[in-house]
């Protein structure tokens, strides 16, 4: 199985491809995981114009992708790529809880659910410097 998908990524346009499903699939079971973990109902937010939900969720799909394109540099294979963005995602998940801990003085998912634009800004900028930490980290 291993010789008959090295031998489909041997041609460029179906590596393109195959990174590009492998990817959405990534960002939207990874995206998915971020949905189980926040207080607040992300999709049901953005279509009530909660911008600083937008920017959080903004921030998470770049910095998903971001570990993903780094991970497909860094790598031979489309497995240690995806292996690796997956241990980038719990990274950047790990963070996301840091800096709810590391804020007592407020809960930053109950800020976002309350359009706080400052707090949804600073998880949207959070998310994706720590993308470029992490990206430069994986092997």
């Amino acid at each position: 199985m291993q010789e008959m998908v090295d031998s489909l990524m041997s041609h460029p346009f179906l590596a393109v491809l195959a990174y590009f499903s492998v990817g959405i699939l990534a960002l939207i079971v990874f995206l998915s995981c971020f949905e189980w973990v926040t207080k607040y109902e992300s999709w049901d937010e953005i279509r009530k114009g909660n911008l600083s939900v937008a920017m959080a969720t903004g921030g998470k799909m770049f910095g998903i992708c971001n570990i993903f394109r780094f991970s497909i540099q860094a790598n031979d294979t489309i497995y240690e790529s995806l292996t690796w963005a997956a241990v980038g995602f719990v990274l950047l998940l790990v963070a996301y809880f840091l800096f709810e801990f590391f804020t007592p003085v407020f809960r930053i998912d109950d800020e976002i659910g309350k359009d706080n634009r400052a707090v949804g800004f600073l998880a949207m900028i959070l998310s994706v410097s720590l993308s470029y930490i992490i990206g430069a980290a994986v092997i």
